[in-house]
Order: C-alpha cells, then structure tokens, then sequence
C-alpha cells in the first residue's frame, strides 16, 4: 500500500453545510412569503403583505442573509459551515420579523376597501340580548335594500325566536345567492330545546344552496338533534373553506352526522371542534373528514374527551394533511399510543407554525417520540405547547434538541411537568443561542429549584422582544428568587409573578430528601462549569 493511499485513508471526512443550495434558497424566499400572507399575531396587528410585496421582501432578505453568511464563512474557510448557516438563520430571521412588524406598505383608501366593508353585515356588536320579530324587521332592513352587496353575515350574540327567525328567514333567502361568510353561532341562547331546533330548522332551509366558503355554528349547544336540524344547510356545501363546530355538544353521533352530512371537504382549510363531547368513536368519524380534506391547514380538536383509539385515528388521518400550519389537540386523554402515532406523521408538516399538545397524558414516551420527530420538521414552528403531560428530565434532553433548532419559536409552553433543575438546564441551554423572536416561556410548576431558575432567566433576559417568563409554582430558595428578581432588575415587567413558589419544596417524598443537598451541590458545579464556557 502507498503513501497516497494511507494518507487517503486516515483523512477525515467531512460534510460541508454552506453554502447553501439554490433549492435551499428558494424554499427559504417561499416559506417566507407564505409567513408574510398568512394571517398571524402580526398581521392581526401591523397588517398583512400583499403577494407581490411578501415576494419581494422575501428575496431581498435572503439575499441580505446569504451575502452575511457568506462573510461568516470567509472568516473560517476551514470549517463545516455551521456557524455560517447559523448566520442565515438569524439574520434572516430578525429581518422576517422586521418586515412583520412593519406591516404593508402605505396604500390608497380606494373604493375596494370601502366596497370591502360595506359587504359585511354584523349585528353582533353590544350586549347579549334576545330580540323579538319587531327588533328583528329594524335589524334586518339593511338586507332588504335592493342591489346590497353584502356576503358576509354575522347573527352571533343575539337570541332569535320563532317570531324573530320568520322575520329574518325571508329576507336571507332573498340573498343568499350572494352569501360567501356565515356566522350563526351562539343566536338561539336560552330558548327552550323545541323553540330551538325548530329555529334552526328554519335557518338551514333559508340558507340551504348558498355556496359558502365560511360557516361558524358554534356555541349552539347542538347535539345531535341540533346537527340534523342543519343537514339541509350541511348537505348543500361543496366549496366549504371553515367550518367551526365549537361548544356545540357534539357526541359520537353528531360527529358521525356532521361526517356524513358535508358532502365534500375538499377544499376545507379549517376545521374546528373544540370543547365538544366527541369521545372515541366521534373522534373516528371526526377523522374520515380530515382524510377528506388534503388542503387542512387548521386543524382544532381540543377538549373533546378523545382517548387513545380515537387519538390514533385523529393521528393517522392528519397524516395527509401536507399543508398543515396549526395543529390543537390539548386536554384530550390520547396517552403515549396515540403521542407515538402522531410522530409518525409529523414530517408531512412541513408547513406547521403552531403545535398545542398540553394535557394528553404523553409522558416520557410520546414527548421523546414527538420531539424526535418534530426536531426535522417543522422547520417554521413559531409555537410549541406540552404543558401537564408528566414530562421528566428523561425525554428532555430529546425534547432541548428539537427546541435548539426552533429558531423561529416565540412561544414555548411547558407547564405542569416534572423537569425539575436538570431539565430546565437542558432547556435554557437550548434557548441561550439564537431565538431571536422568541417572546414567552413558561416552565411554572416544574418542581425547579434555585440554579434552573437562574439558567432559565440568563437564557432569555437579553433577547430582544422578549415578554415574559413564568417559572411560578417552583421550589426556588429565597437567595435564588433574588437572584432572578437582580437579572431582570432593568425590565421586571418579563418576569412573570413568583407567589405560588415554595423554597422549601414540600412534594419530595423521603428518599427525594437524603439526595436533595447532594444534587443540588451537583447542580450548582455544573452551573459553574456553564458560566465559565460563557466567559471563554
């Protein structure tokens, strides 16, 4: 063997990250893009892009980080390139952020804004209040003009009686061939179950054949006679894009109705069923719809007494949902079988922003699985929830690995576990770099002591745009509450309230009290050993 060869041999490989691909780079200029003319917390305040706008800004940042990352990656010729995409990341991501609190630019008020308020009729302003057949015909007389434009109504927070509906019926047959937006939610409250019914009898007759492309019937307290007082409204929807069913007491067989009812959901992009009684077998019927709708990009199934076999169900279905940007299914009982089902899937959301997983009953298992799964997807997550899944410093170290390449993440909800001092460590060391945006943490009730609460509030007292910590409900020592209350000296207003803690951490049970002075010495070396790596 020659020289050439033992020194091809012993030389190491290495894999280098930058720069980046074209492809790369175009995904970022589009995922950006779909940020920008996406509704959000941003938008909802500053505005939202325009296509040709969000395009533009998209290019010019990623070009602005690119030509950053580029002088990053001069500096270090000689290495894999990692610091020089952790350059595109931040930079890119701070002048995303910018660009989202700037909002659009200056525009005319021109006639089509005007025209674009003038179509929206909304009586849903005010006080709660039941309205009889003569409030109703003074209500309505804007839908009796001829040539009204309107296409959106809004009925919600006022009580509609038989007297009242027979008013209202006619006249919104009258338009319904215009109607693309209905909002009937909450319009029968305190009538009798008969009165009600009959009413929305009468409404789903007067809307049924309009081709909406948004319909909200929530907190209607439904049922399933409810669900089939509106099949001819339902059944008459092919072009649905929302639909909310929320606080309707949908059971097993209003689910299976609502299912069977929706003649095509191929076009549906929301879909909410919160706070309902849906329960397993609903929770089935539930999912055959979601496997209707390949274009779902919100997707709400929270407080619906769904265990585990439903939970697989719900998880399976979602699986072909690619589009997917927010996904919730908090306080359900779907326990670690359905956690672990719902990691398998995972990687098809490319596009998912938002992800609320607290109180499912995890544990270590799921968490692991999910955040294993999360960590090479979702590479836009904005919001990340797993509060009161018993969560402990076993699955934490998977879960701090996926949190790290969360760059864009402003929220993470962690409450109500068990991390104790060692998985917060592991936490606040996966926040301490970048997380540029990032604007809320919450590890309350954790069992945290003295040196993970100081780690925690080191890891994010200095980032810019940051609102708030609560590490409340811990078991930190009096010095350790001085210590954090002294970091956020200059900005008190991010440190969330400390009065629910207790220093003397009266949940150890006996054996937990031999070893806690031991552990705690241990903790405070490894402190130590942190801030000393800070300094070199």
């Amino acid at each position: 063997m020659d020289s050439t060869t033992q020194t091809f041999q012993h030389r190491p490989m290495s894999i280098k990250l930058w720069p980046a691909t074209q492809s790369t780079r175009i995904l970022l200029v589009e995922r950006m893009t779909k940020n920008f003319i996406t509704p959000s917390i941003f938008s909802k305040k500053y505005g939202l892009l325009g296509k040709e706008e969000a395009e533009e800004d998209a290019r010019k940042i990623e070009a602005f980080a690119f030509a950053a990352a580029g002088q990053q990656f001069e500096k270090e010729p000689y290495g894999d390139g990692s610091s020089a995409v952790q350059v595109y990341a931040r930079e890119s991501s701070k002048l995303m952020l910018e660009v989202l609190k700037r909002g659009p630019k200056a525009k005319e008020y021109d006639e089509k804004s005007i025209s674009a308020l003038e179509s929206v009729f909304d009586i849903s302003g005010g006080r709660r209040s039941f309205i009889n057949a003569e409030e109703a015909e003074e209500l309505f007389k804007p839908l009796r003009e001829l040539g009204n434009s309107y296409t959106k109504i809004c009925l919600s927070n006022r009580s509609f009686g038989l007297d009242a509906a027979r008013v209202a019926v006619p006249i919104l047959s009258s338009i319904k061939h215009q109607l693309k937006e209905v909002d009937l939610s909450d319009f029968i409250a305190g009538r009798s179950e008969t009165e009600a019914i009959e009413v929305m009898n009468l409404f789903s007759s007067a809307l049924e054949g309009c081709e909406l492309r948004y319909l909200n019937l929530s907190d209607n307290a439904m049922g399933e006679k409810g669900v089939n007082a509106f099949e001819s409204l339902l059944r008459s929807q092919n072009n649905l894009e929302e639909l909310y069913l929320m606080n309707d007491g949908i059971s097993e067989e209003a689910a299976r109705a609502v299912s069977k009812f929706i003649p095509s959901t191929g076009k549906l992009r929301v879909l909410h069923f919160h706070n309902n009684m849906t329960g397993d077998e609903g929770a089935i019927a539930i999912s055959d719809m979601v496997k209707r709708s390949p274009v779902l990009e919100d997707f709400r199934c929270s407080s619906t007494r769904v265990g585990s076999e439903g939970g697989v169900a719900l998880a399976e279905a979602l699986g072909t949902c690619t589009h997917l940007k927010k996904l919730d299914l908090r306080d359900n009982m779907f326990g670690v079988e359905s956690g672990v089902a719902l990691s398998k899937v995972l990687s098809a959301f490319t596009e998912l922003t938002e992800i609320y997983l607290s109180y499912l009953n995890l544990e270590d298992e799921g968490t692991e699985a999910l955040a294993n799964a999360l960590k090479d997807s979702a590479p836009l997550l904005e919001v990340l929830e797993l509060a009161g899944n018993d969560i402990t410093a076993k699955s934490t170290a998977a879960l701090a690995s996926c949190i790290a390449a969360k760059q864009f993440l402003t929220r993470l909800i962690l409450s109500e576990n068990e991390l104790k001092d060692e998985g917060a460590i592991m936490i606040s060391k996966a926040l301490a770099e970048g997380h540029g945006q990032l604007i809320e943490v919450d590890l309350s009730s954790n069992s945290i002591r003295r040196v993970g609460a100081r780690l925690l509030a080191q890891a994010v007292v200095n980032k810019s745009g940051f609102k708030s910590l609560n590490i409340n409900g811990n078991f930190i020592s009096d010095e350790g509450i001085d210590e954090v209350v002294d970091m956020f000296k200059n900005s008190p207003h991010l440190l969330g309230p400390l009065d629910e803690n207790d220093p003397e951490g009266e949940d150890l049970d006996e054996e937990d009290e031999d070893e806690g002075a031991d552990n705690e010495d241990e903790l405070e070396l490894r402190l130590k050993v942190l801030e000393l790596k800070r300094e070199e």
